[in-house]
């Protein structure tokens, strides 16, 4: 990986993890982790990866419920976060430097989690399938893969240009526009200090609809893929919240 992109950068994660996850996104962890257990068939003892851990909201709510968690981040500041997040609730975690693209693991797993649209920001759709092939190769014979992301379709449902809002004693305005013909939704957000200093970052998420990444799924390893509209199992239709797939390995 001779280019390092921009999810690589800690100080990216220092300015704005604050502002991506904020009280809300935290509230709704346990709801998510309960799903997550729910659509696994997991209980207390089964182990389980999350992929892109980030500070550990999913991590920490799925140690809670019993299960044997390992978290796998790229930055060690969200791991370092995760980690002390983890000790204040008395939880232990295994918390991993590693990036997913070349990420292996001896232990196996009953399930794997990429959650919160963590997923398509790779420059490359191969560096994308090696994530999933990675995954997938971390998983027991008949373990589950969830993965939560915004789809083209969900894009466009709910897609606006811009807004502004306060949040971490920051204003945020942010500029969305399309790339190409939907292959991408380009975000730029703009966060503006009480001092008045100003901080800009840019960057594109690939799109995929719902079936291209259901194929891509299935191509890396998965002998089957469900999309749903939410975790609830409620059907990926024009009232979808969301877009989770939920692989069988």
């Amino acid at each position: 990986m001779a280019n390092k992109q921009w999810f690589e950068n800690e100080s990216f994660w220092k300015n704005y993890g604050p502002i991506m996850f904020d009280g809300q996104r935290w509230a709704e962890a346990p709801d998510v982790a309960e799903a997550v257990c729910k659509i696994a068939g997991l209980s207390k003892g089964n182990s389980i990866l999350d992929a892109g851990c980030g500070p550990g909201r999913i991590s920490i709510e799925l140690a809670l419920l019993g299960l044997d968690v390992t978290g796998v981040d790229l930055i060690q500041s969200e791991l370092n976060a995760a980690k002390e997040s983890a000790d204040d609730e008395n939880v232990k975690i295994d918390f991993i430097k590693a990036d997913l693209r070349t990420f292996t693991s001896e232990k196996k797993f009953d399930a794997a989690v990429n959650l919160y649209t963590s997923f398509g920001y790779c420059d490359t759709i191969e560096e994308d399938i090696q994530i999933l092939r990675h995954i997938s190769a971390t998983i027991k014979d008949g373990g589950f893969f969830i993965l939560e992301s915004t789809s083209r379709e969900i894009a466009i449902k709910y897609f606006t240009e811009g807004e502004w809002f306060e949040r971490a004693g920051m204003t945020v305005l942010t500029q969305f526009t399309v790339e190409g013909a939907w292959e991408g939704l380009r975000s730029k957000w703009i966060l503006i200090g009480k001092d008045g200093g100003k901080i800009e970052h840019e960057f594109v998420q690939r799109l995929y609809s719902a079936v291209e990444l259901k194929r891509l799924i299935l191509a890396s390893g998965f002998s089957s893929a469900e999309i749903y509209g939410d975790f609830d199992f409620s059907p990926y239709n024009q009232n979808a919240r969301t877009m989770v797939i939920v692989a069988r390995k």
